[in-house]
């Protein structure tokens, strides 16, 4: 089963298709700005969850975000979920530098 995604930057999300199909298979929603990608949102239909295709969008927009020099902040739990089982992809982790406290 090949995936395939693309960035859909006019709908701030990446897509992903399997197999060449039109049908969009699973989506990760984002927000950007010029130093940084928020995760917000990833989705998998149902007959596609369990076979990859949420864990090669995490990836594909991970290394997009270095490519670009972007900062990631991982808001959708799976984003963080995926981060955390790969301490390879840390030091893209956005970190707040505010020495503001309450």
């Amino acid at each position: 089963m090949a995936v395939d995604v693309v960035d859909a930057r006019e709908a701030g999300r990446y897509e992903a298709r399997v197999d060449g199909a039109e049908k969009i298979a699973g989506i990760a929603q984002y927000i950007r700005t010029p130093e940084l990608i928020a995760f917000v949102h990833t989705e998998v239909e149902p007959a596609h969850e369990g076979q990859g295709v949420g864990g090669t969008l995490v990836r594909v927009s991970l290394d997009a975000a270095r490519a670009e020099g972007l900062r990631v902040l991982a808001v959708c739990p799976f984003y963080t979920a995926w981060l955390q089982r790969h301490p390879e992809y840390a030091d893209l982790l956005y970190q707040s530098r505010s020495s503001v406290t309450d």
